[in-house]
Parts: C-alpha cells; sequence; structure tokens
C-alpha cells in the first residue's frame, strides 16, 4: 500500500486528472485503487448526464412528455445543483438554455475540435454588454422530489449540466478520496483539491491566459475549489459566419461579449468555483469584481491584461509554465 498516482483520461467531453498522495496512507487502499474508483465514478457521471449521448438518462429525460419523470439520484443531484447554481448567480448560469446553446451552434461534442482565437473571435462580435437574468426564468419550473424519486417540470423544458456538471463531477469524485492526505481532481479545469496535508503542502494550479495560452499565473491551493471561464476553447463561427461561444446571455439567449475573455474563481467547492467564474465573465468587469471579491479570482479583459480580483494571491512566472498546468 501508499505511494501516489497521477493519472489522466477522457471524459465529460474534457481530460480529467486525478492526482492522489498516500505516502501515509500505510494498510489503507493504495492510491491507484483510489483513482481507478474516482476514475469509473466519472464515466458513469458522463454516461448518466451527457447531453450528446443519445441513449443517456439525461437525454431520455429531456425528450420525456411527462410532467413528472422518474429519476437516478444521481439526474436529481445534477439537476438540483444547476438549480443551486441559477439561484446562487441571480440566474446568470441557466440550466436551461439548451435550444438556444444548440441553435447557437454547440449541438454536438466539441472534443477534440479547436477553437477560434480570440485574435479571429473579436473583430466580428457585437457591442459589448453584460449578461441578464429573466424575471419568468424556466428554471425556476423544475422541482426535484428525492423522497419520491422525481423530477417534475413542464414537457419539453430541458436540462443542460453544463459546466456545472464537470465541477459536480469533481466534488462528488472527492467523496471518494476521504483519508488520503493531499489529492486533487480536475474536470477539465474545474478542480477540487482536499486531504488533510493538502493546506500544509498546497497544490500549485497555474492558470491559462485565453488569448496567449500561456500560463505565467500561479495559484497555491490547499483546500475548496477553483474554476476557470473563458471564451476561448469552445468557440466557433455559426452558419452565416459570425463567431460564437458556449457562454449565454440568458436575456438574449445569444452568446455574451461582456469586455472579458476569462475569468478564474476561487471558493470552497469545486462547482462553487465553475459558477463565480462563469456569472463573472457573463457580467462584465464591473460585475466580476463584485462577485469574484469575496473569494478572489483574475479577470482577463479582451485587451489581454490580467486583473487580480478581491485578496487572491496570484504569483506571476514569466516565461510561462508549460504542460498540463497543475503541480503538486
Amino acid at each position: 500500500m501508499g505511494g501516489s498516482t497521477d493519472t489522466t483520461f477522457e471524459a465529460l467531453g474534457s481530460r480529467i486528472r486525478v492526482i492522489i498522495d498516500s505516502t501515509e496512507t500505510a494498510g489503507r487502499r493504495s492510491a491507484d485503487s483510489a483513482a481507478a474508483e474516482v476514475e469509473e465514478f466519472i464515466h458513469r457521471f458522463d454516461e448518466t448526464l451527457s447531453r450528446f449521448r443519445e441513449d443517456s438518462e439525461l437525454s431520455r429525460f429531456n425528450s420525456d412528455e411527462r410532467d413528472v419523470v422518474p429519476a437516478s439520484g444521481l439526474l436529481r443531484t445534477a439537476v438540483r445543483a444547476g438549480l443551486w447554481a441559477a439561484e446562487k448567480t441571480g440566474g446568470l448560469v441557466d440550466p436551461t438554455l439548451l435550444p438556444e446553446i444548440e441553435a447557437a451552434g454547440y449541438h454536438s461534442s466539441r472534443t477534440g475540435m479547436d477553437g477560434l482565437t480570440v485574435e479571429a473571435l473579436l473583430p466580428d462580435t457585437p457591442g459589448r454588454h453584460s449578461a441578464g437574468a429573466t424575471e419568468d426564468a424556466a428554471w425556476r419550473d423544475f422541482v426535484v422530489d428525492n423522497a419520491g424519486g422525481t423530477i417534475s417540470r413542464p414537457p419539453g423544458l430541458g436540462f443542460d449540466p453544463g459546466g456545472t456538471g464537470k465541477g459536480l463531477a469533481a466534488d462528488m469524485a472527492a467523496g471518494l478520496l476521504d483519508g488520503f492526505p493531499r489529492f486533487l481532481i480536475s474536470c477539465g479545469g474545474d478542480i477540487r483539491v482536499g486531504g488533510s496535508k493538502a493546506k500544509e503542502v498546497p497544490f500549485e494550479v497555474f492558470v491559462e491566459h485565453p488569448a496567449t495560452g500561456v500560463k505565467p499565473h500561479l495559484f497555491k491551493v490547499g483546500h475548496g475549489g477553483i474554476a476557470t471561464s473563458g471564451i476561448r476553447a469552445r468557440s466557433w463561427r455559426k452558419e452565416d459566419g459570425s463567431p460564437a461561444h458556449h457562454l449565454l446571455d440568458p436575456a438574449t439567449g445569444e452568446p455574451v461579449w461582456s469586455g472579458l475573455i476569462g475569468t478564474t474563481a476561487l471558493a470552497g467547492t469545486a462547482m462553487e468555483a465553475e459558477a463565480l467564474a462563469k456569472a463573472a465573465l457573463l457580467s462584465g468587469p464591473e460585475g466580476a469584481r463584485d462577485i469574484l471579491g469575496p473569494r478572489g479570482g483574475i479577470l482577463v479583459h479582451e485587451d489581454g491584461e490580467v486583473e487580480v480580483a478581491g485578496s487572491a494571491r496570484v504569483r506571476v512566472r514569466l516565461p510561462a509554465i508549460e504542460g498540463s498546468g497543475i503541480s503538486g
């Protein structure tokens, strides 16, 4: 027993990385077996909740014509997480924009596909504005009944876990690693850190600049979550040639151009960090400062300037560190 592991695999349309330090776990399960358990869980999470799989429970749920639909514990948890993120962000992170995201061109997985560069995106974009929520937001029509094992919503109203799902996956997987002194789970950049020794020996997390791709910004994370949201990785051109990306304004259903191209948030969990980072980018510079200020984070403006928000402790290392963006 004992030892450490650092493993990567593909799931959730992203690269997943699991680091487990088990140098003080003699007599317990090995880091390798724990990492295998995490991988199995995340693949099951993906198979259940992917909107790109026709046979997933989520896809079957979204096409179900009943008002009240039986749902597994995992689907109920994901929907509750999406509703929590919507409530937390005042409706900016809206999990019911499935028709809008598909109409914008994101109707199939973009795994393995390169996004447009920021330089290619920005010249053709419309005017800048902050996103807004709608008073009659459809996500308020969801009701999760854990006792009855059902989810209620108007037929035809779909649910999209989006980035919140990746944060949730990281947090749930972290629950499988109780007893290990240090661990980190990254689900496509939504990161959860934990373990009794992680505060003493924090992980170094490098944040990629969305315009340049370099990683000069370093956070030391010993507990909780960190997540980055940006318009570079999941961006494309519509059939009419106009640029688009996956971060939509709930008020218009269109990709938002807020004056920011990337945001990073610190929080108590990966799911909360993901929600805050996305809401910050949607809100534009002024709103982002308010959102990120309490826990800290960074804003990347369209001109490439990086701004530190709140009390975040960020180190800048030049030249940029290449690689995965995480070190133990």
